[in-house]
C-alpha cells in the first residue's frame, strides 16, 4: 500500500494560487452575507456560511496519493458545493467562485485526463445550477413579464454558459502551463543534482588517482632515500675504526638523506590524511583543516557546525570553501582570532557558511590576481548559491556563503 502524501498550505507548490483561493472563498462569504436583490429570503443562512468555510478548509490539505483518496476529496468538495447552492439565500450566482476554486484544486491533484474530467463535471454542474435557478426565476415572474423577459433571459443564460466555459478553458490551460513549467524545473533540478554528484564522483576518482600517485612517489623517492641511508650507515659502521673520517662523511650523508626522507614522508602523509568523504559529518570533515591552521599560525579557531548530514557533493563543496578560506588566512591574514560557522536556516532550505578573521584585511579593488576568492565564487555558483566577501585594510575579512539545501517536493 502506497503511503499517503499531501499538499499542505505550508508547502503549496503555487502560493499565489492558494492566496487566490482564499480570496475567492472570502468573496463568496461576503456575497452570502449581502444577498442583494435576487435573494430567496431575508438575512443569511448560517448553515451556508459553515459549508463555505468547510469548503475553504479542504484546500489546506490536498492528497496527492493514493488515487482513491484524491477522488474522495474531490467528491466531498462537489457535495459541499451542492449543499451551498441549496442552503444559500442567493438565488442567482452570477460568478461561481467556489467552482473556480474546485477546478484549481483538481488541476493540482490529477494528470491531464483527470483535470479534463473534473473540469467537465464542474461545467455540467454549473449548467444544472444555472438552469435550475433561472427556471425558478421564470416561475416567480408574472405571466406578462415572463413573455416580455423570456427571450432576454435565454440570452443571459447562453452568455453565462459561454463565459463560464471560456473561463474554465482558460484556467485549465493556465494550470497545465504552470504545472508543465514546474515539472521542467524539477527535471532541471534533478539533472543539475546528478551533474553535481557526477562531478563529485569524478573529483573522488581524481583524489584516488592522486593517492595512487603519492604512494608510487613514496615507493620511488622515500624507498630510494631509505635504501641509500641504510647503505651509508653500513659503510660508516665498517669504516668506524679503520677510517673514522670517511665514516663521519658517510654519517653526514646519511643524516642529509634521513632529513630528505622525513620531509617527503610528512608531505605524503599530510596529503593522504585529506579523507574528506569518509567522514560522517561536516565537523569531522573540517577538523584536519582547523588543526593545520593551528599548527601553522598558532591560532585555535572557534568552530560552530549546526547542520544536518549533507550529500557528498555538497559536503565536498563546503569543505573546499572552508579550505580555501583558511589557506588565505594562513598566507595573508596575520590574524589572532578566526571563527568558522556552518549553520542551516530555520526552515532547512539554505546552508550558511561564515569564515571570519581579525587580520590585516585588504582592499578589494587591489586584489586582482588572486584565484582563491574566484575559486570560491565558482564553486558557489555551481551549487546555485550566493557568496559575499567583506574586508577593508585593518578590519579583517569575512566570507559569507549561502548554499541551497535539497527539500522534499510534494
Amino acid at each position: 500500500m502506497s503511503p499517503i502524501r499531501a499538499i499542505r498550505y505550508t508547502r503549496h507548490p503555487f502560493p499565489f494560487l492558494l492566496y487566490g483561493e482564499w480570496g475567492l472563498v472570502g468573496l463568496a462569504l461576503i456575497i452570502e452575507l449581502s444577498p442583494g436583490l435576487l435573494s430567496r429570503g431575508g438575512g443569511f443562512s448560517t448553515a451556508a456560511l459553515a459549508v463555505i468555510v468547510g469548503f475553504g478548509a479542504l484546500g489546506l490539505w490536498l492528497p496527492t496519493q493514493p488515487l482513491g483518496l484524491k477522488i474522495v476529496h474531490v467528491l466531498l468538495q462537489f457535495g459541499l458545493l451542492v449543499l451551498a447552492s441549496r442552503l444559500s439565500t442567493v438565488g442567482l450566482r452570477l460568478f461561481p467562485l467556489l467552482q473556480i476554486v474546485l477546478v484549481l484544486r483538481s488541476c493540482l491533484l490529477f494528470n491531464w485526463q483527470g483535470r479534463l474530467l473534473a473540469t467537465s463535471a464542474t461545467f455540467v454542474f454549473y449548467l444544472g445550477l444555472v438552469q435550475n435557478q433561472l427556471q425558478s426565476l421564470d416561475r416567480s415572474l408574472p405571466a406578462r413579464l415572463g413573455r416580455r423577459f423570456g427571450p432576454p433571459l435565454i440570452g443571459v443564460r447562453l452568455n453565462l454558459v459561454v463565459m463560464f466555459l471560456l473561463l474554465l478553458v482558460f484556467l485549465l490551460l493556465l494550470m497545465n502551463a504552470l504545472l508543465s513549467e514546474r515539472e521542467r524545473r524539477e527535471e532541471l533540478r534533478l539533472a543539475n543534482q546528478k551533474l553535481r554528484e557526477s562531478a563529485a564522483q569524478l573529483e573522488k576518482l581524481a583524489m584516488q588517482q592522486e593517492r595512487t600517485r603519492i604512494a608510487r612517489e613514496i615507493h620511488d623517492s622515500l624507498g630510494h632515500a631509505l635504501t641509500g641511508l641504510n647503505i651509508q650507515l653500513e659503510g660508516a659502521l665498517k669504516l668506524w675504526d679503520a677510517e673514522p673520517q670517511q665514516a663521519k662523511t658517510f654519517v653526514t650523508q646519511a643524516k642529509e638523506m634521513g632529513s630528505l626522507a622525513l620531509r617527503e614522508t610528512r608531505q605524503a602523509v599530510a596529503t593522504l590524511r585529506q579523507t574528506l568523504l569518509a567522514q560522517p559529518d561536516m565537523a569531522s570533515a573540517i577538523a584536519p583543516l582547523t588543526q593545520r591552521l593551528q599548527q601553522v599560525t598558532g591560532v585555535i579557531p572557534e568552530v560552530v557546525v549546526e547542520c544536518p548530514l549533507l550529500p557528498d557533493s555538497l559536503k565536498l563543496t563546503v569543505y573546499r570553501i572552508v579550505q580555501e578560506a583558511l589557506t588565505n588566512v594562513c598566507k595573508y591574514a596575520q590574524a589572532s582570532q578566526v571563527s568558522i560557522a556552518i549553520r542551516s536556516s530555520p526552515d532547512a532550505t539554505r546552508l550558511h557558511i561564515t569564515v571570519q578573521d581579525n587580520g590585516v584585511g585588504f582592499n578589494l579593488q587591489d586584489n586582482t590576481t588572486g584565484f582563491g576568492w574566484r575559486g570560491i565564487q565558482e564553486r558557489v555558483a555551481a551549487e546555485g548559491g550566493q557568496a559575499q566577501l567583506r574586508t577593508a585594510p585593518g578590519q579583517g575579512c569575512t566570507i559569507n556563503v549561502w548554499l541551497p539545501l535539497a527539500v522534499e517536493v510534494a
